[in-house]
């Protein structure tokens, strides 16, 4: 294919090229800009063999989703070691092969005539832009000690699009941007009602793979896991839902790091400090002495973890920290959960689609405020350990009695709500052929007061980052809460 060329900018990009053949790329030449970004080209990206999928009915964990906005996460990389062009070009020739492999994101919603929202593997494709960013430099983007760059939020596509609109628009958008020093980010945003973030992750997984030359595994787009259910969600005149939370509040956005070592303390003070176990292992000791296995087993499930342990120092210091919440209210921590290994028989884990639920865990102000970290601890552990099989199941039958879509938000401003996970693999298995990533941001989507966001830690062995979006004087009042502040590392 000939080169792309592209409208004359203040600074001019080279032109773009791509080795893809016209059957997968239609492709407009394009210049604007948006936050300091120059959005130089556009392509629409098709799947390079035609998909038999047909018609994939988005199950009961997909359809609360509609309300959400676009799942949006991307990747920075330090400059790669090939011109713009060929790496334009690899991108978007393997994002034409992992479509194949995913056929699902390169299709669009559609509501039947019973009610039922399904996704048509038709084949009409995804976005991919290139942006440039001339003025702005990797520190600049990842300053230390400080809120996230409002420039950020220009690296990412299909700004603002909720999940029901998918069927009209890409139920997938790529963005690579190219900075003034020669670093990249590589911005996707993608369908929530199509995605949980497991399955983002392994399709950006895939995608990398695939770059370099591998052959990853094919996902698992079976449906059955949760049953064959009838349950519908109606949206009067067909407008479809819009998002729960106010869009648009004030908020501010930081990423708090903590090592290894500070988890690890937390961990060992939420156990009381014997880092698991507590007074109840000599009781199981002495009854299952014969059955080592069966006594690490009980000890395992009995422990508090790292990141229940880390939840609760965030839940009592954003709590201390809302200063004008009373005592006798009400906060609510929600924590999302991958519910593949928690039911009977599991769920494969390269299922591709929606498979979490929300364990919602509360007490009273004054309680999380001013009992100690164990205490907290052990609430949002009970919680997590008590959602099995049962539970699970017991969530999609309550939901196919009343239908509706995930209340996402914090109307009360007492609430906290964590997504993501700091087990996926955002750093591993994401080298694209030129080193792995340097550090993962978020978009705009899906925020407000109290919504964080936990990633693994660049340095690994257990570290952890955590996106927390804030009213602005509450993260103030967090800045300077000294128990929460000794166990975040500081730049």
């Amino acid at each position: 294919m000939a080169p792309i060329s592209t409208l004359p900018l203040a600074t001019t990009p080279k032109p773009v090229s791509s080795s893809c053949s016209s059957s997968s790329l239609s492709i407009k030449a394009v210049a604007y800009s948006a936050g300091g970004i120059d959005v130089v080209s556009k392509w629409t990206v098709l799947p390079e063999g035609a998909s038999a999928l047909g018609e994939l009915r988005l199950s009961v964990s997909d359809l609360p989703m509609l309300s959400c906005q676009y799942i949006q996460k991307g990747l920075f990389f330090t400059p790669p070691p090939m011109a713009t062009p060929a790496l334009v070009s690899l991108l978007v020739s393997t994002l034409a092969r992992a479509l194949a492999l995913f056929p699902a994101l390169a299709g669009r919603l559609a509501t039947l005539a019973d009610g039922s929202v399904v996704i048509l593997c038709n084949d009409a494709g995804v976005e991919f832009s290139y942006a440039v960013a001339p003025s702005l430099l990797m520190p600049g983007a990842l300053p230390p000690n400080a809120d996230v760059p409002p420039a950020v939020k220009s690296f990412f596509p299909l700004d603002g699009a909720v999940s029901f609109q998918g069927h009209f628009r890409p139920l997938a958008a790529f963005q690579l941007t190219e900075l003034g020093d020669g670093a990249v980010f590589l911005g996707a945003a993608v369908n929530h009602a199509v995605v949980d973030g497991t399955s983002f992750w392994n399709f950006f997984n895939a995608w990398a793979e695939l770059c370099r030359g591998g052959h990853p595994v094919p996902p698992d787009f079976r449906r059955s896991y949760f049953g064959e259910s009838k349950a519908v969600l109606r949206f009067p005149g067909g407008r479809g839902p819009e998002v729960t939370f106010p869009v648009g509040a004030p908020l501010r956005e930081r990423i708090f790091r903590f090592s290894r070592h500070a988890i690890l303390a937390l961990k060992s003070r939420a156990n009381g400090g014997r880092g698991g176990g507590g007074d109840s292992t000599a009781e199981i000791c002495g009854k299952q002495l014969h059955d080592k296995k069966a006594v690490a087993a009980e000890v395992k499930k009995q422990e508090i973890s790292s990141f229940q342990s880390l939840c609760a120092l965030v839940w009592r210091s954003v709590t201390r920290s809302r200063k004008r919440l009373p005592p006798e209210a009400t906060t609510t921590f929600r924590m999302a959960v991958n519910c593949r290994r928690r039911v009977a028989p599991p769920v494969e884990p390269n299922y591709f689609g929606n498979a979490i639920q929300s364990i919602p865990t509360q007490a009273t102000v004054g309680e999380v405020s001013t009992r100690d970290l164990r205490w907290s601890a052990a609430l949002l552990h009970r919680g997590v350990a008590a959602h099995g099989d049962e539970k699970v199941r017991r969530g999609v039958s309550d939901w196919e009695a009343t239908p509706r879509c995930f209340p996402l938000g914090n109307p009360d401003g007492a609430g906290l709500t964590m997504g993501s996970s700091n087990r996926f693999p955002m750093y591993e298995g994401n080298d694209f052929g030129w080193g792995l990533p340097v550090a993962v941001r978020s978009g705009r989507a899906n925020k407000f007061d109290g919504k964080m966001s936990a990633f693994p830690g660049r340095a690994g062995g257990g570290s952890v980052e955590l996106e927390v979006c804030l009213a602005p004087d509450t993260m103030v009042a967090l800045l300077q809460d000294d128990e929460f502040m000794s166990y975040v590392e500081v730049e």
